[in-house]
Order: C-alpha cells, then sequence, then structure tokens
C-alpha cells in the first residue's frame, strides 16, 4: 500500500504517515477557523420593467387589411438581484475587504450576508484606483464581528498549500477549494463587466476559483490570509489568481486613517525598453522607462504640476533607476512605485541626452 508503513513483522495492520493526517486537520481546522469571517456579497438594483401593449386608439388597429405592432412602454421598476462575490472581515467593527469587480456599480445596494445567516446592508467605503479591491463597511449595532489575520504575502513560496474560500457561483456560500501556489510574480490582463484591467505581482493558485469566489480570501496553513483571489482562466484547468495580501493591507491602513485610498504619484506617460524596441527605435539602452507622449490620444508626457514636472524631468529622458533598482519588465516603474508612499522622496538615475544624472523626486498622490 502505498505511503503505508507496516507494523510488525507478521502483520497486516498499517498507519498512514503522521504528516497525511495533520495537513488534513491543519486544513479543517483553518476552515472552521475563518468561516464565520468569510461573507457572501450580494448586490441588488431597482431595474425597468417594460410591457407590450396595443394602442386602442390606433385608428389601424384591428382593421383589416391593417396591422399594427405591439408597442413598449415601461411599468414602473423591480428590484433584482444582478450579481454577487465574496468578502472577509478585517476589523470588528464590520470593515470587509473584497474586489473592485464585485462592487463596480455606484447606483446598486450591496447586502452582506454573514455565515450565520445574518443580513446587513454594505457601504462601499473606497474603490482602489489601481488595483482590483474594494473596502465596505457593514453596521452591526455593536456586534462584534468575527475577523481573519492578515499574514504576509512575502512570504509566499511556490509549492505551498493554500485554501480558497469563498461564494462558488453566487449560490453556494462558504465553499471551500484546496490547491497549491503555482506562480508568483504573474502579470494578467483580466476582463469582466466591461472593464479590462491588467495586474501585476498577482498569485496564481491551483486551488479552484469559480465565479462567485471573487473578493474572498486565499489562506496558508496557519489560517492567514495571504491573497484576494480575484481572476480564473476561462478555458483552463486549475488557473486562478489573487493579488497579495500586503497591497491590501495598504488600502486598509489608508482607509482606517483618512477614510480614501491615496496611490504614490509621479505624473510621466512612459514605455518600458525591451532589447526590441532599443533596435527599432535606435535607443541607447535595452532597459529603463522611456519618457513619451501620444499625440493621438492628447496624452503628454509629463502631467503639468506633477512630482515629475517640478523635479525638471522631461519628454525623452530614460529613467534607469528607481531609489538604485534597475527599471526593467520584471521590475516596472509602476511595480516599484506602488511600493512607495505619497510624499516619499525617492531617486532616479536619468539618461539623458548621453548623459546619466541623478535627480530627487517627492512623490506626489493620487486618489479615486
Amino acid at each position: 500500500m502505498a505511503n503505508c508503513q507496516a507494523v510488525g513483522k507478521d502483520t497486516n495492520t498499517v498507519v498512514l504517515p503522521v504528516h497525511s493526517a495533520s495537513r488534513e486537520e491543519e486544513i479543517v481546522r483553518v476552515v472552521e477557523d475563518i468561516s464565520p469571517a468569510v461573507v457572501s456579497i450580494i448586490v441588488t438594483k431597482d431595474l425597468p420593467v417594460f410591457e407590450y401593449y396595443v394602442d386602442p386608439l390606433d385608428p389601424f388597429n384591428g382593421g383589416w387589411p391593417f396591422y399594427t405592432l405591439p408597442q413598449q412602454r415601461q411599468k414602473g421598476t423591480e428590484r433584482k438581484e444582478i450579481g454577487g462575490g465574496t468578502g472577509f472581515i478585517v476589523s470588528s467593527d464590520g470593515l470587509i475587504v473584497t474586489n473592485k469587480h464585485v462592487v463596480s456599480d455606484e447606483d446598486a445596494d450591496y447586502t452582506v450576508l454573514t455565515n450565520d445567516g445574518s443580513k446587513f446592508s454594505a457601504e462601499v467605503l473606497a474603490r482602489d484606483p489601481i488595483q482590483d479591491l474594494a473596502i465596505l463597511k457593514i453596521d452591526g449595532n455593536d456586534t462584534s464581528f468575527p475577523t481573519v489575520e492578515l499574514g504576509n504575502s512575502s512570504d509566499t513560496r511556490i509549492g505551498q498549500t493554500v485554501i480558497a474560500i469563498g461564494n462558488a457561483l453566487g449560490e453556494f456560500r462558504n465553499t471551500v477549494s484546496v490547491g497549491v501556489i503555482s506562480g508568483l510574480g504573474r502579470t494578467i490582463t483580466a476582463s469582466g463587466g466591461g472593464t479590462m484591467e491588467t495586474m501585476e505581482d498577482v498569485i496564481q493558485t491551483d486551488a479552484a476559483i469559480n465565479r462567485g469566489n471573487s473578493g474572498g480570501p486565499l489562506l496558508n496553513l496557519k489560517g492567514e490570509v495571504i491573497g484576494i483571489n480575484t481572476a480564473t482562466v476561462l478555458g483552463a484547468q486549475s488557473i486562478g489568481f489573487a493579488i497579495p495580501v500586503d497591497k491590501a493591507k495598504k488600502d486598509i491602513k489608508q482607509v482606517k486613517a483618512g477614510g480614501k485610498i491615496v496611490y504614490p504619484f509621479l505624473g510621466i506617460r512612459y514605455i518600458l525598453i525591451t532589447a526590441i524596441l532599443q533596435e527599432n527605435n535606435s535607443l541607447p539602452v535595452d532597459y529603463g522607462a522611456l519618457i513619451t507622449k501620444r499625440d493621438e490620444l492628447g496624452e503628454v508626457a509629463i502631467v503639468p504640476g506633477s512630482a515629475a514636472d517640478k523635479a525638471g524631468l522631461k519628454e525623452n529622458d530614460i529613467i534607469l533607476e528607481f531609489d538604485g533598482q534597475k527599471i526593467n519588465i520584471d521590475n516596472s516603474l509602476a511595480k516599484l512605485i506602488q511600493r512607495k508612499e505619497p510624499n516619499d522622496s525617492i531617486t532616479l538615475k536619468v539618461l539623458r541626452d548621453d548623459e546619466e544624472i541623478i535627480i530627487s523626486v517627492v512623490l506626489g498622490g493620487e486618489s479615486e
């Protein structure tokens, strides 16, 4: 029997390896501990109701050989459920993290269903302008809500066991799936709800993430949230993605402090230089960020009044390094900026007219 060990010389008694039993117990314990803090988010909206009718005053109505087509008119509105997703409670007073695309409709109403079946009206406090993240708030009239513990996504490793919990298909609350981390630092372009978004540095997992799981937690075996489930690949087998929880921590901190999410802002339009771009445009280097405008869309290279403008950056400058870190496809300027805070001072190594110069910049702030 595979992975089993015989006990005694003349016996058929076998025992399972200790690690198999302990792993199963760990998963069960995590699910039992965390499920009360995982919530379902229901999206509802007043939609128009239409009916068809025939105008009795139409002179052609009923008169042979003339025919009239039924007309359409609105007959009030009807409240309908138009979507749903998952979230998890991060503070005992009812602060909830979910995906931005789950609560993207500013005209809709949002209801949170907790694990015990209780319903709460939810308010969207902030939608992240860059990441697929949002912060909600429910009021339980002095209720102390169960919460999750946030881990460190920077400590995650490929191959480690992870658990996803969510409102699968918007119907099966607290559905559990188990898998491993399949990849780290992925860049994907996800679409849905009429929007398209590029996400960098996301976690890939083979734990099943179904429609409705969006916004739910991705957990390690300590029961810590290490990611927020956000996307899956249609037509593929077990390829899902989660936003690292370290990015959500910044949002939570900012919403608690100031009620909004603010990102550091440099204020340039740029393209990342590759070997191919260098060859096609006769550039002096094969890495860095080339500051350039796009005339056809009316986009300027330097945003007037921005941190870049104040620091003296110019069109056609090539930013080679950001605080001593080389800029390339795997270490993009956008990724480096997002690790900072508004008003942080940073140093750029810039190539201008074949001369390398050092420019100090104080980052600005941009909110939703």
